[in-house]
């Protein structure tokens, strides 16, 4: 197995609470790298609420053949003209080695000004809050950095949390936001544009879960780009709301369409390659009927034109149940081509759907991830439910809140529990699991990381985020 990251955003570090960790288990029993603000050479030092780890992603950001960790520290406190920018933001490249990574790394930080020096770094910009990094198809490394709280101005007007991304590619650094040309959607307060990106080797797509539609405020909107450059800036490709042509519901108060993304290549049968993606969306405020919060999710295919279609649009009742209140649904969404080589079909792809607020027996918000295939002609006909105690090791306890943190690839689901109140692993917990294994093909068997297991230290608060 490859190196895993875990992040525990929460953990106490010389002293400060909530200043965040992040451990690598590297592969091939290695050992594990701990990595926080207090490692040799990150110039940074841990402060209560930072957060470091809160975000992650990985990618080979200086060519030398080694993967290279992206983590973001969004509360980082920003020290500026004698004073504290709170809960400005910072994200940190930790360089890779042929040996591994952790102290003695090459450690670069920023904060969004010194990233892109055309913006300013201010208070409660939450820089760093999602993090997507990858290489373009020509290879050319690319980061897509979110702060949605970043306040934007247009005609001399302040919007406040209206949010923007950072993108690199190669030696350019540009702020987008909904002020540019062609970017979907108008500047408003409360926006929050960049609270999730996602993003493959052709497309990255921003989330911006508090738009408002129409007179509907925080119904949600997400913007698909190509990383094709154009005008100095990635070229906008389309922008998806529920009350898009062809897209399933109606854009409501509070739904949140886009706290969550997920992207995939998609090759379809007239190419030789993924020159499209599956883009996977959260919507966990979304009412069904009269039932509050129950929350959905929908997946999209996009093409490089930017025409759309919508896959499949997913809740309670597409999968024969009865949504139950506060269930939110689509608060994580994970979507994966586990066979990029050969034509897309619904034989390789996987959907995983979060579903933290559900009721497990007496466990009340024990919460639940959904397993589908988003491609097939009845989404729910294959579908599976993973909870602590069938599926997953352990046993469901109140308030785990399994389904809030999610990633995979194309070999494994990641899914970790941090919010975990089982005796088992009241630190939290990270489990590993083959989607051949979830398919029931193979028993190669869970992986489980616990702190004090796996050559882990023992310390933990929130051990297990993911995604």
């Amino acid at each position: 197995m490859a190196d895993t990251v875990i992040a525990d955003p929460q953990a106490t570090v010389n002293g400060a609470k909530a200043a965040g960790l992040v451990r690598v288990v590297l592969g091939g029993g290695k050992g594990v790298a701990e990595i926080s603000q207090a490692t040799s050479g990150m110039g940074a030092t841990p402060e209560a609420g930072d957060q470091f780890g809160f975000s992650r992603s990985s990618y080979d950001a200086d060519g030398d053949g080694c993967t290279d960790l992206v983590v973001g520290t969004p509360y980082e406190d920003v020290a500026k003209d004698g004073g504290q920018l709170v809960d400005a933001g910072a994200v940190y490249v930790i360089h890779g080695t042929p040996t591994g990574i952790g102290a003695g790394s090459k450690i670069e930080g920023y904060t969004q000004s010194e990233l892109d020096s055309g913006t300013s770094t201010e208070a409660y910009d939450w820089f760093g809050y999602a993090l997507r990094a990858g290489g373009t198809a020509s290879s050319t490394p690319y980061l897509v950095v979110g702060a949605p709280g970043e306040n934007v101005t247009v005609d001399g007007t302040t919007y406040g949390d209206a949010g923007c991304v950072t993108y690199v590619q190669g030696a350019t650094r540009v702020s987008v936001s909904q002020k540019d040309p062609g970017v979907p959607g108008e500047v408003e307060a409360h926006d929050r544009f960049g609270y999730s990106v996602t993003g493959t080797n052709r497309f990255f797509a921003v989330g911006a879960p508090g738009e408002a539609i129409g007179d509907a405020t925080f119904a949600g909107g997400v913007s698909v780009f190509s990383h094709t450059m154009s005008g100095g800036l990635p070229t906008p490709l389309v922008g998806l709301d529920q009350d898009g042509s062809g897209i399933d519901g109606i854009a409501e108060a509070g739904d949140g369409f886009g706290a969550s993304v997920s992207m995939t290549g998609y090759r379809p049968g007239d190419q030789t390659y993924n020159s499209d993606v599956l883009l996977a969306v959260g919507t966990p405020g979304e009412d069904i009927g009269e039932t509050a919060d129950a929350g959905s999710a929908a997946v999209f295919r996009v093409q490089p034109s930017g025409a759309y279609t919508e896959v499949t649009a997913i809740d309670a009742v597409d999968l024969g149940e009865t949504p139950a209140a506060g269930d939110f649904m689509g608060q994580r969404v994970t979507i994966a081509n586990i066979d990029t080589a050969v034509v897309t079909t619904s034989a390789t792809v996987r959907l995983a759907v979060g579903v933290p607020g559900r009721d497990i027996a007496s466990a009340k918000d024990a919460g639940a991830v959904r397993i589908l295939r988003p491609l097939d002609s009845a989404v729910g006909a294959a579908d599976k439910t993973l909870v602590r105690g069938s599926g997953l090791p352990g046993t469901a306890a109140a308030r785990d809140y399994t389904g809030t943190a999610l990633t995979s690839g194309s070999a494994y689901l990641y899914l970790g529990v941090p919010h975990s109140k089982a005796a088992d692993s009241p630190k939290g917990v990270l489990y590993v699991l083959p989607w051949t294994d979830i398919d029931g093909t193979t028993k190669v068997g869970t992986t489980t990381y616990l702190p004090g297991a796996n050559g882990l230290p023992s310390e933990g608060v929130a051990f297990g985020t993911v995604g």
